[in-house]
């Protein structure tokens, strides 16, 4: 029996989609209080906010009509989320030795995905992936950049928040770097 594909829809965070986003995340925010600000926050700062600071620091993002990243839904209702936004949205990426910039292109960078725990395993990620380049080519952007792992055996679903190599690669994206043994830079590029 093959499962059925799920027929999502995608569109961007904005202060409409906020209570959506907060459903999705939950009351502890997606993962440890994160609310997707990891990537924006060098040193000890997202130590020191995560939680309701995270939470309100993401939703000022948002109020700023910034778009953070696309929500997908099946059904009505929030299953998905992934960021993405130009890479100097996220400091912490500029310091980063293992995800180090490839070169001086305008890249824009995936940098988190959460997808909600019964829709986990079913091609969300992927889905995700292509409507993120296709959000980025909409707004005039020519490459898109994402830092997943090699999964290698299975890992907690809190590990693999970049998304995995074999996502990246369904979605059409190709290795370009790779700064450590198990941390590749994947790069779509917009024809």
């Amino acid at each position: 029996m093959t499962e059925e594909k799920l027929d999502l829809s995608f569109h961007p965070l904005t202060q409409k989609l906020w209570r959506d986003f907060e459903m999705l995340f939950g009351a502890r925010g997606a993962c440890g209080g994160c609310w997707c600000m990891y990537w924006k926050l060098r040193g000890k700062a997202f130590e020191e906010a995560a939680g309701s600071d995270t939470r309100q620091m993401q939703k000022a993002i948002v109020d700023s009509k910034v778009v953070p990243g696309l929500l997908a839904y099946a059904d009505g209702y929030p299953v998905g989320w992934v960021a993405v936004e130009p890479r100097s949205a996220y400091p912490k990426l500029a310091h980063s030795r293992v995800l180090k910039a490839v070169d001086n292109e305008d890249v824009w960078s995936i940098t988190c995905f959460f997808v909600e725990k019964k829709h986990r395993r079913k091609g969300v990620t992927i889905e995700l992936l292509k409507a993120a380049v296709e959000y980025v080519k909409s707004r005039g952007g020519k490459i898109v950049e994402g830092y997943p792992i090699d999964v290698h055996k299975k890992q907690p679903d809190a590990f693999v928040y970049t998304g995995t190599s074999s996502a990246f690669r369904q979605a059409g994206f190709v290795e370009v770097a790779r700064h450590a043994p198990t941390r590749p830079i994947f790069r779509y590029v917009i024809s």
